[in-house]
């Protein structure tokens, strides 16, 4: 196990700079989460990481040592790729094997090692077997075997999970993260959907054009989003954001919109009166009440049922936010709406920078 350290990392191609000045200290034994969209940089940087790239600037440390100067064979790293990247002339215990193979570590060894990895994966009786014999899933498995094997200080994983069906990918993520817990090795983990990343990560670290927008463990992140950029990428649905203006009040700050009137309690500090400001709800924070006790008055637009739940687009003012309901809810389009927040669940953000309000 080893601790990860990316000191001030800057890589550009041509004028093109694609990661500015990245730092993230990952503990020894923990997970963390490249998380953003297509094209923010979290592949770049695990390729740097990797040794796959080079920086334009700043250090990476394994272990507490640089290993900008090391080959990617002596960072003591194992990485599970997207594609899986099997040898398809193979059999699966060689595929697992072979990096053991080409480092010279003998064949009973090596035997051992192949066995106790299948046996951790449940897939013990798959090792004569050929990848074209294999779904998608054992797949991965036997890519995750031949990482394991290794015995590395540091996991990458590069989107691993991306090929896979819905189904597949609630499985596979259960056995990464039970697989982390069995091994405690560090792992670095590229992905771009923000249920993997609250799932496994112990850490998170936000992405968007180069830039770590907020580098922080899960529930934070997901409950207090450093911009508004955080705050609608994590969760599904996203967040709601409804903007309005800040008025003093008797039992604080009172929030107000058309439609909307949410008093917000204040830790006494004072604030500017008829401040504009974006508020943000999760759609699981609303719930519907009695007129004489609604803080947000709208009109149903959409009813989506989901078995579990039901989704609720709501009409506020010039508004749309969505309600995570109970699943019997029995509204209906253009019927009249009355739902309540506990004031102490949303957030405040900045219209112009799009950043945090703490009041």
């Amino acid at each position: 196990m080893a601790t990860l350290s990316i000191r001030d990392v800057r890589k550009s191609y041509g004028s093109v700079q694609v990661l500015h000045g990245v730092d993230i200290e990952l503990e020894d034994g923990g997970f963390l989460v490249l998380l953003g969209p297509s094209g923010c940089g979290k592949s770049t940087l695990l390729n740097i990481i990797a040794g796959l790239d080079d920086t334009s600037g700043g250090d990476i440390l394994i272990g507490g040592r640089s290993v900008l100067d090391l080959a990617p064979k002596d960072r003591n790293i194992a990485m599970v790729f997207q594609s899986y990247a099997l040898y398809p002339t193979m059999s699966v215990a060689r595929n697992i094997g072979f990096g053991l193979e080409m480092r010279g570590v003998g064949a009973d060894q090596r035997k051992r090692a192949v066995e106790d990895a299948a046996r951790m994966l449940q897939i013990s009786h798959l090792l004569d077997r050929r990848p074209a014999n294999l779904s998608g899933g054992q797949r991965q498995r036997v890519a995750m075997g031949r990482a394991i094997v290794r015995d590395p200080e540091l996991f990458l994983f590069d989107e691993p999970l991306s090929n896979l069906d819905a189904k597949l990918r609630v499985e596979m993520r259960t056995e990464i993260k039970r697989l982390h817990e069995r091994l405690g090795t560090s792992i670095v983990y590229v992905t771009h959907d923000q249920i993997e990343a609250m799932t496994l990560g112990t850490k998170v670290a936000v992405m968007k054009g180069g830039y770590i927008q907020q580098l922080d463990d899960p529930r934070t992140i997901y409950e207090r989003p450093a911009n508004m950029f955080v705050a609608s990428f994590i969760g599904s649905p996203a967040m709601n954001f409804l903007a309005g203006r800040l008025v003093p009040d008797s039992e604080g700050v009172q929030f107000q919109a058309s439609g909307v009137s949410i008093v917000l309690p204040t830790r006494n500090r004072p604030v500017d009166s008829e401040r504009p400001v974006v508020l943000g709800i999760r759609p699981e924070e609303l719930r519907t009440v009695p007129r004489n006790r609604a803080s947000i008055m709208g009109e149903i637009d959409v009813v989506e049922p989901t078995g579990p739940e039901t989704m609720v687009t709501v009409q506020v003012g010039e508004h749309a936010i969505i309600a995570r309901l109970p699943p019997r809810f029995a509204g209906r389009r253009k019927e009249p709406i009355c739902l309540a927040v506990d004031p102490a669940s949303v957030n405040l953000f900045d219209p112009d920078s799009g950043r945090r309000i703490d009041i």
